[in-house]
């Protein structure tokens, strides 16, 4: 049975549990969110049946199902080997509009599905929840308006908005801003070869964010047996033509392995999760070469990746400030920022300004639940500015995101009576997320002799 989906009603908050030793963890993940509903997107496009092995069963992704049976497309539910949940058998199908799709908070659902939705006959109405109204979506709009589609909205570049699809879009030469998402650039992609004239994308904004998401198009197009060039650095040529039909093995997600990878920094010991790839276009690969510069040892183990945080910040290790970049995996932010609050020297997390259009306001809610929990957080035009203080518990806010809530985690690793308000938030990427953390901190190995509580003094 598919695992659930959606977050649950929470009355009391979910008090994060405290590491009172350090960790020997043994972490298996569920598959990418990224993976699974690009795989699931080009499978309702491609020229015959699909299976789509080990995929991911969260909210984000049955979003997606949902959107595409509604146009028409059919999904199977099979058995296999996936302990989260069935593998998919997607059929493509004529697809008709005459619907409205629930994006909920979902990016890839809310900037992935237009596109292919435009080639349905028939009226299609986008929308999402309350926040995600706020989500920008003016590129995408904009290019649907550019390549001939007949879209009707409030002039806001937001959602709700209706388009009414002919069964085919013309495609040619278009220009986007996609600074505010990377999305927007393989939403459009992903959907180019079944364009009449297939698609030359040219991206005119001052950046780009997460490029490896944008790879990770390429790759899935590719494979699928689709030209796609690459002229120049912000500009892709996507040929038109069949996209194949193909099995596949979604990847663990990396980006949901954060916080476990984090906690072996801060609570000290191993953590082991499993199946990490040794190639990947996930940016969650980033780990192996960023918590080192905080101090962890990371080593392959067959399948396996090991993080080595020694004892940890619980056991009194020095954590240096860092100057980051985080411009290629900004995701990663909320539990690199849990665990430069309780660093030693300050620290600066650049490239991120995008996240203020996520599922909350990144920049301003980090700043906001650590500086509550006596942190100092100082928002920067393009990212953050961390001062590691001494920290308490306390109420800590999820704002409806899962890396909000994966975030406190982290920090009541070493902070007793973190309390956040929605851990059930995490059923966005990671229904698991409670279960497996509990199971995470259960590993931790009591020291001998009288315990010494987590103090992180000042200066």
């Amino acid at each position: 049975m598919a695992a659930s989906t959606h977050s649950q009603p929470q009355t009391d908050p979910w008090i994060a549990p405290v590491a009172r030793g350090p960790l020997r963890g043994d972490v298996s993940l569920p598959g990418s969110k990224s993976l699974t509903n690009r795989e699931l997107v080009l499978a309702a496009l491609a020229d015959g049946p699909s299976t789509i092995r080990l995929p991911l069963h969260s909210r984000d992704s049955a979003l997606m199902i949902a959107g595409l049976r509604q146009l028409g497309v059919g999904i199977e539910e099979l058995q296999g080997d996936n302990p989260y949940g069935p593998d998919l058998r997607i059929t493509p199908a004529p697809m008709h509009g005459d619907v409205r799709i629930d994006c909920g908070l979902a990016g890839t659902v809310m900037r992935f599905l237009p596109p292919l939705a435009a080639l349905a006959v028939g009226p299609v109405t986008i929308d999402g929840d309350p926040y995600a109204r706020k989500r920008p979506m003016h590129a995408i709009i904009q290019a649907l308006v550019d390549l001939g589609v007949d879209v009707t909205d409030d002039g806001d570049g937001a959602m709700p908005f209706t388009f009414t699809g002919t069964g085919s879009v013309r495609g040619g030469t278009l220009t986007i801003d996609a600074s505010a998402s990377s999305q927007f650039v393989s939403g459009l992609l992903l959907s180019a070869p079944r364009f009449d004239q297939g698609l030359h994308l040219t991206h005119v904004g001052e950046r780009l964010p997460s490029m490896p998401h944008i790879d990770m198009t390429v790759a899935a197009l590719r494979a699928r047996g689709v030209q796609v060039d690459e002229p120049s650095v912000g500009e892709w040529v996507v040929h038109p033509g069949p996209i194949g039909a193909r099995d596949v093995t979604i990847e663990p997600d990396l980006s949901n392995a954060a916080p476990f990878a984090v906690a072996a920094l801060v609570a000290g010991g191993t953590v082991r999760i499993r199946t990490w790839p040794t190639e990947t276009t996930q940016v969650g690969a980033d780990l192996e070469t960023l918590l080192p510069l905080w101090g962890a040892t990371v080593a392959r183990q067959g399948d396996d990746l090991v993080f080595d945080g020694g004892v940890g910040i619980r056991g009194g290790a020095s954590r240096p400030g860092l100057e980051l970049d985080l411009s290629r995996g900004g995701e990663l932010a909320p539990a690199l920022v849990a665990l430069a609050a309780l660093a030693d020297g300050p620290t600066e997390i650049t490239g991120i300004g995008h996240l203020r259009g996520h599922e909350t306001d990144r920049l301003a809610a980090l700043a906001s639940d650590v500086n509550r929990s006596g942190g100092a957080v100082h928002e920067l035009d393009d990212g953050l500015r961390i001062e590691p203080r001494p920290l308490h518990g306390g109420p800590w806010a999820a704002y409806d995101d899962h890396r909000m809530a994966t975030a406190g985690a982290v920090v009541g690793l070493v902070v007793d009576g973190v309390a956040v308000d929605d851990i059930g938030s995490t059923a966005k990427t990671l229904p698991q997320f409670p279960e497996l953390w509990a199971e995470l901190v259960a590993t931790a190995v009591e020291p001998t002799g009288p315990a010494t509580p987590f103090v992180r003094s000042e200066g």
